[in-house]
């Protein structure tokens, strides 16, 4: 039996998280789960609150006399979440990281096997009506032997890895916390490092979330440390990489061809020029996407509110300062 305490679930709420409410109150003893639907309501609780899920504004923060855990309400939440004032306070915040693990490493893997296999030339002359193939000698990327450089090791990263490991891809690694060497990569470094990886990789991969560190971090001078013949992928975070110098060494043949996920703007705007530029693969930030999420994020609350209770460490810790 766990000890008792206030859960409060700000607003705005939609169908999905009063039906999680329900859920939570009937498998967490002891818990008051408050459901706040407005502004007044989150107000009226906030005082007497132990834990949150959501979003906290500072002037709610301010009103929080009690509340030790706050649960954002994504995995990387968007810039501002993490305010001054929530970073100074002593509360401990946790995210939703982990669960897009598997969907967005096949995403990422479609987007490898789609270069190393030309299909960023051939879907266009579908489209065309083009019959036209290549010398046989050229245009595929073997992966037997190429090398793919994955910054940001963590489930994401780490998941891609060992599936491209299966094609035979030798993986090498920066990642600024993690220090152990999984068996499917070859080398692991830390940030400093990653300037003189660059030019060793066939496939340069952006699996980091967006923080103070690596707010376009990605620009022109690491394009220019690319082999010419090498594919720039991102799925980590928009705000990481300079569109514009993207742009810049693509038109330039710095580099072979680039897929993204995510965007310094989002929506992309339909006069940008990746749109047009035939080496270049877009999908629009849905890499994530598949079953089971809502599963997923739910069994992270459940998971925390019985550890809150009973004193346990907490899922998904977040560096406040690093914003993850």
């Amino acid at each position: 039996m766990g000890n008792a305490f206030t859960f409060l679930m700000l607003p705005p709420q939609i169908a999905l998280t009063r039906q999680w409410a329900k859920r939570l109150a009937d498998c967490v003893p002891g818990m008051n789960l408050v459901l706040a639907e407005d502004q007044a309501a989150a107000e009226a609780a906030i005082a007497s609150a132990d834990a949150a899920f959501g979003t906290l504004p500072p002037e709610l923060l301010a009103k929080a006399g009690r509340l030790r855990w706050l649960q954002a309400p994504q995995a990387a939440p968007p810039a501002g979440y993490y305010y001054p004032q929530l970073v100074a306070h002593a509360l401990t915040v946790t995210n939703f990281r982990e669960i897009y693990n598997d969907h967005i490493s096949a995403h990422i893997l479609a987007f490898v096997l789609a270069f190393a296999r030309g299909f960023h030339v051939f879907i266009p002359q579908q489209l065309r009506r083009v019959w036209a193939k290549p010398p046989e000698d050229q245009g595929v990327v073997p992966l037997p032997g190429s090398i793919a450089l994955i910054v940001g090791l963590g489930g994401i990263g780490n998941e891609t890895a060992r599936l491209l490991a299966a094609f035979g891809v030798r993986v090498i690694a920066v990642d600024a916390r993690r220090t152990d060497k999984p068996e499917h990569v070859a080398e692991l470094h830390q940030p400093e490092a990653l300037d003189s990886l660059l030019p060793r990789a066939d496939f340069v991969i952006l699996t980091v979330p967006h923080t103070p560190a690596t707010e376009g971090f990605f620009n022109r001078s690491k394009f220019r440390l690319m082999k010419p013949t090498a594919f720039f992928i991102n799925i980590g975070r928009g705000m990481t990489t300079k569109l514009d110098d993207l742009v810049a060494a693509l038109d330039a043949k710095q580099i072979a061809g680039a897929a993204l996920d995510v965007y310094e703007q989002e929506p992309l705007p339909p006069e940008h020029p990746l749109w047009g530029m035939p080496n270049v693969l877009l999908t629009p930030h849905m890499a994530g996407y598949g079953p089971h999420l809502n599963d997923r994020r739910l069994q992270i609350i459940e998971d925390n509110c019985k550890a809150f209770a009973e004193g346990r460490p907490l899922r998904n810790i977040v560096d406040k300062s690093n914003w993850f």
